[in-house]
């Protein structure tokens, strides 16, 4: 495990989720909730204009991924949104001392970027294409879908975006949805900062244009977190949840939990396949 922050190299494939459209692959969510455990009613599939959320499987909705009401004890002023991507978790002020609280999965991108910002657009379902320093870095993944994805549940950038500025200029940074809630709480290679899609369509629906947007700094999420604890799963708990880190580790010693090095590999195979598949899905369509 890793003391947070000293982020390490995780699956690549939960960034863009690319494994999800060739329908295999560990990062893919189940299809059925996992027997035994029951879904939260603002996680259960909802419709969204003619298309279905598919259902949060519960699995994945561990007490730092799961929306829920906390004090808050940041600066500041309700109405704002406050991104940690280092505690991997999203606030939303909306009153004095009082924040929803989001999990969130965080690529590379995620944590490239802190300070203020606005948001000055939002989009429904949302293009999205891959960077030119992602296609020259890893040209058999992200090559063959150069020419960008149409806005779908099949999109990395799930439901819904936030799209945020600073100084009037695009800062290339996204709050948005995901294809992959497996992901949520989790670092990954690409991509910014990422909700499961129930959650990013309420928070859409919440932040207006003009919404102010603090990302925060390693320095700010020691500060007003604590040092927190990377656990063999990916996911982190803060370093004084000593149970949950000596569980991690009792189960990676008993053979428990994978090895992420090897599910990554597996899962960058697929996606290659996957975006090369999508890649001929398209050209018919064209």
């Amino acid at each position: 495990m890793t003391i947070i922050p000293m982020p390490r190299r995780a699956m690549i494939l939960t960034g863009l989720s690319l494994v999800a459209l060739a329908g295999c692959g560990g990062s893919r969510a189940p299809s059925q909730a996992t027997p035994g455990l029951m879904v939260p009613a603002v996680y259960r599939a909802r419709k969204d204009g003619e298309r279905t959320i598919p259902a949060v499987n519960p699995a994945y909705l561990n007490e730092r991924n799961r929306r829920t009401w906390v004090d808050y004890t940041g600066p500041e002023e309700p109405g704002s949104i406050v991104v940690d991507p280092y505690a991997r978790v999203l606030y939303h002020v909306v009153e004095p001392g009082r924040a929803m609280r989001f999990g969130v999965a965080v690529g590379k991108a995620g944590r490239g970027f802190s300070g203020d910002a606005v948001v000055r657009r939002k989009e429904e379902y949302p293009y999205w294409a891959p960077t030119k320093n992602m296609i020259r870095t890893e040209p058999d993944l992200y090559g063959p879908l150069a020419a960008g994805l149409p806005g779908g549940l099949d999109n990395p950038l799930g439901a819904r975006a936030l799209y945020l500025y600073r100084n009037g200029r695009d800062t290339y940074y996204r709050i948005h949805g995901t294809m992959d809630p497996s992901s949520i709480g989790k670092a990954t290679s690409a991509g910014c900062i990422r909700l499961f899609n129930q959650d990013i369509i309420d928070l859409f629906d919440e932040a207006e244009l003009g919404t102010s947007v603090h990302v925060r700094s390693r320095a700010e999420s020691l500060d007003l977190e604590g040092p927190m604890v990377e656990l063999h799963t990916g996911y982190v708990v803060p370093e004084s949840d000593t149970a949950a880190i000596e569980a991690d580790r009792r189960a990676w010693e008993a053979g428990e939990i994978p090895d992420l090095s090897e599910v990554e590999a597996e899962q960058y195979q697929a996606a290659v396949q996957s975006a090369e598949e999508r890649e001929r899905e398209l050209r018919g369509l064209n």
